[in-house]
């Protein structure tokens, strides 16, 4: 009868373990998935945020060359005004 509990409880254990294998397999697997998929998307995030760092930094150029050419225009205007003001 003892060897009868010592199969039983061998089988048990096996597969127990071979469940418990498979269960820890899965998990690890998961949790594998998950690490990639968090990293593609920073990766992705990341690419998108340098893309529209790239774009600012070009309107603020653009910005800045206006901001000259405006304030260029408001110099020669100042000048203008005071010459006629001058022949009044």
């Amino acid at each position: 009868m003892d060897n009868v509990y010592t199969v039983l409880m061998t089988a048990i254990t096996t597969l127990g373990g071979a469940t418990a294998w498979r269960y820890y397999e899965k998990r690890a697997a998961k949790k594998e998935d998950d690490e990639r998929w968090i990293k593609n998307d920073c990766t992705s995030r990341i690419s998108k945020l340098e893309t529209l760092l790239s774009e600012s930094s070009k309107e603020k150029d653009e910005m800045r060359a206006i901001i000259l050419n405006l304030t260029a225009q408001v110099a020669e205007l100042r000048t203008r005004i005071e010459y006629l003001q001058n022949q009044i």
